[in-house]
């Protein structure tokens, strides 16, 4: 420990404050740790991570502890490094959880990760909070969910309650014939499932919330995301909807980081109808990929408020300095994204002249392996509209799907 604990007293309400020159010890060691730590080391905060992957992301610009996620030495000798610890990812060890709650400074708790890794409490607890999720219904045997398709219509989807990320863990039902398979191939998971009525959506919706332990709230301004096999391709930023709907999305947001006392970063997912109402999709207790934009766009980046949040600092303000599209680099986009980054031409050997200004900021995670649909960076675009932001991607060729 680096011994940048302040008195009890320091944050209100008996809260304690991290300073800066304290150590932030991150569980997990992949892309969102890394920028975690960039941002945090401004405010001259040490990080080191715990991660089984040698050299990770975040390994690369911080410590870290090689280890498996449930090695309860490699904790304990995490706990003593630092003086405060996040995590940036939700499956947690629940062993390990507890380890670290008991023998360091965890701001986030267990709870809300208890809450957040299975989808029925999840659901509960946005219910609880007063804001609508799409009816569900907890299945455990091919009759229930044959009785749930009946009460809920189709098309549904079918999601296991636990794991589960970029599309994997689910099956959209669209047919009475698609009901016995469903069920085989996903209670493979030995998990309870879980069965959604479909929300036919016009617009996917995020909003990045940061709540302190002395109750401090902001929202960052939501996103319209776009999603191509499931993966998070474009977030857009401002979102092409009213400006009230925006606002409302960042109020419900606020309001389930207030139901649940949320510390540090709440991601909150939503689904707008045609008709302007909005449904919680899912929560993420830490930084998301949805809000990368904010590292160029905004006064205040997600990951520098996720730290002043979990250090109970003063969270810092969260105006949107410019329009901005994010686009993620996959695995097949990576080799001609680093030629254009080392050539500089984005456009071909023909040239760069796209009639409008937009400057590409670009983040590259440092990952071994190049898989397709892994995330290996992203683009943040600044830009004067967001359509010039989301013509340039279509310009460049590198990505060959349609934003519309």
């Amino acid at each position: 420990m680096s011994g940048g604990v302040m008195g009890k007293a320091g944050g209100g309400n008996g809260t304690p404050v991290i300073a800066p020159g304290a150590t932030i010890g991150v569980l997990g060691g992949g892309q969102l740790g890394r920028m975690m730590a960039l941002a945090g080391s401004n405010l001259g905060y040490r990080f080191v991570a715990m991660d089984p992957t040698p050299d990770a992301p975040c390994g690369q610009v911080a410590g870290q502890i090689v280890a498996r996620y449930d090695d309860q030495a490699a904790a304990r000798e995490l706990a003593a490094r630092a003086d405060v610890i996040t995590y940036e990812f939700e499956n947690v060890d629940a062993g390990v959880a507890a380890l670290l709650e008991e023998a360091s400074y965890v701001p986030q708790g267990s709870r809300l990760l208890y809450t957040t890794q299975h989808r029925l409490r999840e659901k509960r607890a946005i219910e609880a909070a007063g804001v609508k999720v799409a009816p569900y219904a907890e299945i455990g045997s091919e009759e229930e969910l044959r009785a749930a398709v009946a009460r809920l219509g189709l098309p549904a989807v079918l999601k296991t309650a636990t794991g589960g990320y970029d599309g994997k863990g689910q099956w959209v039902i669209r047919g009475e014939d698609e009901i016995a398979p469903a069920y085989a191939e996903l209670s493979k998971a030995g998990t309870e499932l879980v069965l959604e009525q479909f929300v036919p959506f016009v617009k996917e919706l995020s909003v990045i919330a940061a709540r302190s332990p002395r109750g401090e709230i902001k929202t960052f301004p939501a996103a319209e995301n776009i999603h191509v096999d499931n993966i998070l391709h474009v977030s857009i930023v401002p979102a092409r909807v009213e400006e009230q709907v925006q606002r409302e999305a960042e109020r419900l947001a606020a309001r389930i980081a207030e139901g649940l006392e949320a510390v540090g970063l709440l991601a909150v997912e939503m689904f707008l109808t045609e008709d302007g109402e909005l449904f919680v999709n899912e929560l993420a207790p830490r930084p998301h990929n949805s809000g990368h934009y904010t590292m160029e766009a905004c006064t205040t980046s997600q990951f520098e408020q996720h730290v002043r949040a979990i250090c109970n600092l003063p969270l810092g303000p969260v105006e949107l300095l410019t329009p901005v599209v994010m686009v993620n680099i996959l695995g097949e986009h990576l080799e001609a994204v680093r030629k254009a980054v080392v050539t500089g031409q984005w456009f071909g050997e023909a040239g760069g002249e796209t009639g409008f200004p937009v400057i590409p900021k670009v983040h590259l995670y440092g990952k071994h392996g190049a898989a397709p649909k892994r995330k290996m960076g992203h683009i943040n675009l600044i830009c004067r509209n967001v359509e010039d932001g989301l013509r340039w991607i279509e310009q460049t060729n590198i990505w060959r799907n349609e934003c519309k």
